[in-house]
C-alpha cells in the first residue's frame, strides 16, 4: 500500500496520454488523480494498443522461438542482457511477498528482502541464494510486512547489512546471518521530529532506504513518513535533518532511495525524489546541488564501473552513464497497466517486460538483479551478454 504514495498523479497523466485510462473520481487512497485542467481522453482502439506493444517488443530479441524455450534478450550495444525471470530456487516453505531489496556479498551470494506472502509457511524476510540461485539460508521474521530498504557494506574484514523496516519504523544493522548490531528508531533528536513529539503530535516516520558516506556517516531517507533525510554518525549519533515535504529545490516528496556517489572528486548525496518524479543531488551537508533528469518514479541506485542502475517503479529499469546521461531503459512496458498487473497471477506477466522494479543491483560479473513490487514477488536476473 505504501508504494502508492506519489504514484497516482504520474500514472494518471501517463495513461491519459496513452489513452489507456479514463479519469475517475478520487474516492480512495488508491484512486488515480486527474490533473487540474486536463480533459478526458477516450480509449483508443485496441489495434493501436497492440501496435504500440508490437513496437516495444521489437527490442526483445529471441523472445519467440518455435520451441518457446528461448529467453528474451533486451538492451542494445554494450548493454545487452538475457532475461531470467523468477530467478532463485525458493524452498517450498517460503513464498515471496513484495520483493523490495536485493544485494550481493563478496562471496557472490544474493540477498533478497521481501515482505512475506500471506500463504508462506515461513515468516523469514531475508532469503539468501548462492550465485547459481541455490537456496542458502533465510532469517528475519521480525521484519515481516515491513521489509524494505537493503544496503550491504564491508567494514574492515566483515560485511554488514543495513535494513529499513517501514512498518516498525526502524533501521537495523545486522551481520550477514541476521545478528543485530544496533537499531535506529524514531529520530527524536531531530528538531522537526522532536518538536512535534513534544507537542504531542509526532511526525510520521517510515524509513525506506539509507546510504553511507566515505566517512561512515549514515543518511536515512524517511520516504514513507515526512520526506526528510536524517544524518547520523557511524556510531548512530544524530547529526542533522534536511529536506522535508515540498517540490521546490531542496525539498522532497517520498525520498524513496538514496546513494552516495563517489565517482567524482567530491562525494554527492543522490536522492530518488520519487513523488516529485526526479533525482535530486545534495552535498553531504544537505545543501541542494541540482537535478538529474531521465526517470519517472526512481526507487533506488547501485553503481558499477561508473554505470548506475535505477529501478523505476513505472515498469522499467534505467541505466545512467558516468555523466548521469541515460544510456537506455530496459524492459519497459509501454501499456501502462503495471499497477493492475502487479496483483495478477504470474502467468499474466509478459516475458522480457518489467512490472514494478523496486530494487536493483549489479553483481561482480556485471549482471543485474531486479526485485519487483509485485504481490507474489519476483526477482529477475539480467545476465550480461558478451561485449
Amino acid at each position: 500500500m505504501r508504494e502508492r504514495q506519489g504514484i497516482s498523479l504520474w500514472l494518471a497523466s501517463a495513461q491519459l496520454k496513452q489513452g489507456v485510462l479514463k479519469p475517475v473520481n478520487k474516492s480512495s487512497k488508491s484512486s488515480t488523480k486527474k490533473k487540474p485542467g486536463s480533459r478526458s481522453v477516450s480509449k483508443k482502439p485496441a489495434v493501436a494498443k497492440r501496435a504500440r506493444a508490437a513496437v516495444a517488443s521489437a527490442a526483445i530479441v529471441g523472445s519467440a522461438s518455435k520451441s518457446g524455450s528461448r529467453r528474451p534478450v533486451i538492451g542494445e550495444g554494450a548493454h545487452r542482457y538475457e532475461v531470467i525471470h523468477d530467478w532463485g530456487e525458493l524452498p517450498s516453505h517460503i513464498k515471496f511477498g513484495n520483493t523490495h531489496g536485493v544485494c550481493e556479498d563478496s562471496q557472490g551470494n544474493i540477498y533478497v528482502h521481501h515482505t512475506v506472502h500471506d500463504t508462506s509457511e515461513s515468516h523469514d524476510t531475508m532469503v539468501v541464494f548462492d550465485s547459481r540461485g541455490k537456496f542458502v539460508r533465510s532469517w528475519g521474521k521480525q521484519f515481516k510486512g515491513g521489509a524494505h530498504g537493503l544496503h550491504l557494506r564491508k567494514e574492515g574484514r566483515q560485511e554488514f547489512l543495513y535494513l529499513c523496516d517501514t512498518v516498525r519504523a526502524v533501521v537495523t544493522k545486522t551481520t550477514l546471518k541476521g545478528e543485530v548490531v544496533w537499531a535506529l528508531e524514531y529520530p527524536k533528536d531531530s528538531e522537526p521530529y522532536g518538536a512535534a513529539l513534544r507537542r504531542g503530535e509526532p511526525l510520521k516516520y517510515s524509513p525506506t532506504n539509507l546510504a553511507i558516506a566515505p566517512n561512515w556517516d549514515i543518511y536515512v531517507a524517511d520516504g514513507y513518513g515526512s520526506s526528510y533525510i536524517n544524518q547520523y554518525s557511524s556510531k548512530a549519533e544524530f547529526i542533522r535533518t534536511f529536506g522535508g515535504l515540498g517540490s521546490e529545490a531542496g525539498q522532497l516528496s517520498c525520498p524513496h532511495g538514496i546513494w552516495v556517489d563517489t565517482r567524482g572528486k567530491t562525494p554527492v548525496l543522490v536522492v530518488a525524489d520519487r513523488a516529485n518524479h526526479r533525482i535530486q543531488n545534495f552535498t553531504l551537508a544537505g545543501e541542494h546541488l541540482g537535478f538529474v533528469p531521465g526517470t519517472n518514479l526512481p526507487c533506488h541506485f547501485h553503481e558499477r564501473n561508473g554505470t548506475v542502475v535505477i529501478p523505476d517503479l513505472g515498469a522499467r529499469v534505467t541505466l545512467l552513464d558516468a555523466e548521469n546521461k541515460v544510456i537506455l531503459h530496459l524492459g519497459e512496458d509501454p501499456t501502462g497497466n503495471w499497477r493492475e498487473l502487479r496483483r495478477q497471477p504470474r502467468e499474466q506477466f509478459l516475458p522480457g517486460k518489467f512490472i514494478c522494479p523496486h530494487g536493483a543491483c549489479f553483481d561482480h560479473e556485471g549482471n543485474i538483479f531486479v526485485a519487483e513490487w509485485v504481490e507474489i514477488g519476483r526477482v529477475t536476473k539480467l545476465r550480461a551478454l558478451e561485449r
